[in-house]
Parts: structure tokens; sequence; C-alpha cells
């Protein structure tokens, strides 16, 4: 018998398995494939935690392989949390995220941990802020973000509020490592946790210390008062968190004309409205479109199922609808951000913009035209996290701003996650601003392209599904590695950035990144969380049409290669 067949018999034998899971297991007997998938490997904790597609088997997302990552969790929180170690819980519109989030309550609990959980669904910044509100030793977000309905996540947070770094994620792991069966996971009643004070719901009193937190980072509610009444805002939450957040964080600031698309209002954890619920997808703003072109509305925003990612769209010089890319609207709000913090006299001498190593460089020339210092780090928002917390403690900078390419933004240090709260209200409000001096943001980006030089960037991925997919993607990052190009398109390679070196004081992750002679950039990211390989490709010219030229180009000198 394979060790694949031997872990999947001993499922099915495993009398701490409930019989629903045991059954599911009984429906794919014979299905050597299908059982290879599930059970090849444990599902990885990253440094993101657990994401997997829902069912049973050691490679999915179930109870089982929440309750064994909440007991290394709990074993952790013991160890670095203090005499009274405490996790904050939050969960999103995900099929069993509910379930999951009790789950892990409950684990925590039978440790002796305190759990708060929020009593319904909330956005993960407001899991990040609630961590460093009750001084808690980590968090947990039940979420896959922005991925298909069949899949589901365990994301981590550390003391800070912020992602498990990977030397903390290494603790975890090295406890789940240690876990050899089920019944060693640690676990009480939900009657039991809540008698010991060992479980405890988060509502009202914390949704109102976040708002207070985020609607603190507003920059002109004085404009935003004065254009309200004829400022139309769409906003759709695509069937997540954000629903009530940001409804709420833009009517305290004071816009009145905001229409939430009806369809997509609702949670709904298969996302029937839409292919793919990501703001970073055209296609998610389609029933949007439709309501804004009716409306005839200024601005759509759009949030993700856990409200962490904003994407925008804007009318462009023809009155038609133009979607901001992820760099686009990261340096409409820097320069919105400082601009407004230099017009007041309020822009600090030691103020930092920090964003990845993917992220295009635009932004970074607009915050250094600020006077402001700009900072790279590897992907995740762990480590923008990371850094505000460095300089919170050695006030060597002071942060203004974080962000990256996949819609991810954060201003204030209320939280140490990305924000799809706070960027909508920002975006938003810099629309509004614009608009009071007679300009659109698509107007605003223009001026920033003439200002600073033509940026244009494009992200392609390549999913391949399983075991084959996983060495697959492992050979392609081997072959790039030793066989770099010399030259692209005429124009030499200056430089390959290999992080799995270390580079920078940063982090070793599997990401290499070419610099041409001429400024353009690609870079190869393996998927921390997903069977998927990234290529982020980034150009500068001096006009539109030179930058599409170039990239084009690029790309396809890359993925050429890539598919031979």
């Amino acid at each position: 018998m394979t060790r694949v067949q031997n872990l999947y018999e001993k499922w099915l034998q495993d009398p701490s398995i409930d019989e629903e899971t045991k059954k599911e297991l009984q429906s794919i007997a014979g299905q050597d494939k299908e059982i290879e998938d599930r059970f090849y490997k444990d599902l990885e904790f990253g440094t993101g935690g657990l994401r997997g597609v829902i069912g049973a088997g050691t490679n999915r997302m179930n109870l089982y392989t929440v309750g064994k990552a909440t007991q290394a969790l709990a074993e952790f929180a013991l160890k670095n949390g203090g005499a009274h170690p405490s996790v904050v819980i939050a969960y999103d519109s995900r099929h069993q995220s509910p379930e999951f989030a009790l789950e892990a309550a409950l684990v925590l609990a039978g440790n002796g941990v305190k759990a708060y959980v929020f009593e319904t669904l909330r956005p993960t910044p407001e899991l990040s802020f609630a961590v460093r509100e009750l001084k808690a030793s980590a968090g947990i977000v039940v979420t896959a973000s922005h991925n298909p309905p069949e899949y589901n996540g365990y994301k981590v947070y550390g003391a800070d509020g912020g992602q498990l770094v990977p030397h903390d994620a290494e603790q975890v792991l090295a406890n789940i490592q240690k876990i050899e069966g089920f019944d060693s996971v640690r676990k009480i009643s939900r009657t039991e946790a809540e008698e010991k004070g060992l479980l405890e719901w988060l509502g009202g009193e914390m949704d109102e210390k976040y708002y207070t937190a985020v609607t603190s980072v507003s920059q002109h509610p004085d404009v935003i008062k004065q254009t309200s009444g004829d400022f139309r805002i769409v906003y759709t939450p695509l069937h997540g968190t954000g629903n009530k957040p940001v409804r709420e964080a833009l009517k305290r600031i004071g816009f009145e004309q905001v229409r939430v698309v009806k369809e997509q209002e609702q949670p709904d954890s298969n996302f029937s409205t839409v292919k793919s619920p990501n703001p970073e997808e055209r296609e998610a703003f389609t029933l949007a479109l439709r309501d804004a072109k009716e409306w005839d509305a200024d601005i759509i925003v759009g949030t993700d199922p856990d409200a962490d990612r904003m994407g925008a769209v804007v009318k462009d010089d023809k009155g038609e609808y133009f979607v901001l890319t992820g760099n686009q609207s990261g340096a409409i709000i820097v320069h919105y951000l400082l601009g407004s913090l230099k017009e007041r006299g309020e822009l600090p001498s030691n103020g930092v913009v920090i964003k990845t190593i993917v992220t295009s460089e635009m932004g970074a020339v607009i915050a250094e035209s600020y006077g402001a210092k700009v900072l790279n780090t590897l992907t995740g928002f762990k480590y923008i996290g990371e850094k505000m917390t460095e300089f919170e403690s050695t006030g060597e900078h002071q942060f203004l701003f974080g962000y990256e390419e996949s819609y991810g933004y954060l201003a204030g240090t209320y939280a140490r996650d990305k924000d799809a709260v706070v960027a909508a209200m920002l975006i938003c409000e810099a629309a509004a601003y614009y608009k009071s001096q007679g300009k659109t943001l698509y107007d605003v980006l223009q001026e920033l392209y003439r200002q600073h030089g033509f940026f244009l960037e494009k992200l392609e991925s390549k999913t391949l599904k399983g075991k084959d997919g996983v060495e697959q993607i492992g050979r392609m990052m081997e072959d790039w590695r030793n066989n770099p190009p010399a030259s692209i398109e005429g124009v030499e390679v200056a430089e390959v950035e290999d992080y799995s070196r270390g580079i920078n004081g940063l982090p070793k992750e599997n990401v290499l990144k070419f610099k041409l002679k001429d400024g353009s950039w690609f870079c190869l990211r393996p998927s921390g969380t997903e069977p998927k390989i990234k290529f982020y490709f980034a150009v500068k010219g001096t006009t539109g049409d030179e930058a599409a030229n170039q990239l084009q180009g690029l790309v396809r000198f890359v993925l050429d290669r890539v598919e031979q």
C-alpha cells in the first residue's frame, strides 16, 4: 500500500473523524488521482497560514486541518503571549467560514487560550485593528480572499496585528509537525468555553473604534461636504464583508450619494454574480458599470470578499469608464495623501512610503518628489506591517502609506494589514477633491505621467494544478535562475536579483527579478498559497505609445520562453 493510500485508509478508520467526512472519502474510493491530490501532502502552512480547496483530506481545508493548525497556534500563543494569552478571530462570507472560526475558538479554549470571536462576518483589516486594540497574542481570519468559491483559508496574525512573518510562522509550522494525530488536538465545547470566560464575542463596540480609526485618516472633510450633494459613488462589496464598513466610512466623512450594487450587496458564499470576486479583474465590475452608466456616477469602487483589496473605476477624457490598475490607484493615493499633508504643512521630514518589489516605481518617484523616503519589501503586506512596527519602536521614520500592486493599501497606523475600507474612502475623497478643481482622477493620472514618466505594468500568471504543476513551476524557476537572458529585444539585462539568496537584508524567497538597462524589469514569483506562478512586467517610456511598445516586447519575450 502506498503512503497516500495508507493515509486515506487511516482517515477512514480514525475514530476522531466524523461520519460525514468519512462518507465523503468513501465516495472517492478507487479514484486514485483524486485520492492522491487530497493526501499526497499536508495543506501547507505558509507565512500567510493555510489556503486550499474545502474537502476531506490532508491537502484540503476542513475542521481537522483547521484544528491541527489551531493547536499549533495555541502552543505558540502560550509560549509567546505572556500570562494571559488570547487570540482574536474574524471570518468572511465563504463556505464554512463560521464553522472553521468556531472550531479554532474551541481548540484555543481547550488549551486555556482566550478566544475573542466576531459575532458575524467582518473585514480582515478590522481583525488586524482588533488584535492591536485588545493587545492579543495573535489573530486568525478565516478567508481565502478573492479565490474561487471552492476555496477557504486561515490567515494568522501576530501580536502587532500583522500577518505572521517567516520566523514566527516557522514556530507554528514546527508545532504542527509535532502533532501526530487529531486526537492530540485539545478542544472543549462552546458552553464550557463561554462559562470559563475563554470565549468572548465581539460586536458593535469594536466596530465603532475601528470606524473612528479609519475616518481619522480623512484629508479633506471640508471639500467633501461642499461636493457631496453631486458626487456620485457606485460601490460593490462583491458579496463579501465590505458592505457595512465601506458605506459607514463614506457616510461618516460626508458622502451622501452612494449606490450599492443590489445583486452583490448581500454575502453569498458562491459569489454567484461573478466569475471571480476579485476587484483586480474588469469582469467583476460588470454590474457596477451598468449602474454607473445609468446613474452617471463619478467613480466605482469594489472590494474583495474579506475587504482587504480595493479596485476603482473612473471616467476617462472621453467620458468612458476606465479601470485603474492597483499601481495606478496606489500612485494617485500617494500623490493625494502627500500633497494634502504638504498643503497643510504637516508632511513630516522623516516620512516613509513602503511598497513591494513587484510594485511599480511610479508611486516611489511621486513620493520622492515630496521628499519622502521609499522602502521596498518582499511581496506580502506582512512585510510592510513588520516595517511599520519597527519604525513605531525606533522612531526612525513616520509611516505615511503602504501599498502593493495587487490592490492592497493602508494609510494610518491603526492596523498592520491592507485595508480596502480606508482605500475606498481615500480614493473617493481624492476624486471629490480633484473634481472640486475641475479634474477627474484620469486627468490627474495623465498629469502624473507627463510629470514623472509613462510607467506601464502588466501581470500574467500560469496555474499548473496538482503535484505535477508544483514540480513544473520548480523546474521553470531553476531554468531562469541557471540560464538568465543576456538581452531582451536588443536591450541588455543589467542585473538579476535572486531573492532566494537574501538581498538588501530581506528574508530569502524564491523570486527572480531581471532589471534591464532601459529601466524596465520583469519578475518571476511562484505563489506561496496556490499552484500558480506569476510574471510581473514594468516599463517606463517618454510617451504612452513608447511604453506600450516596450511592454509588449518584454511580455512576448518572457512568455514565449515560458511556453517553450
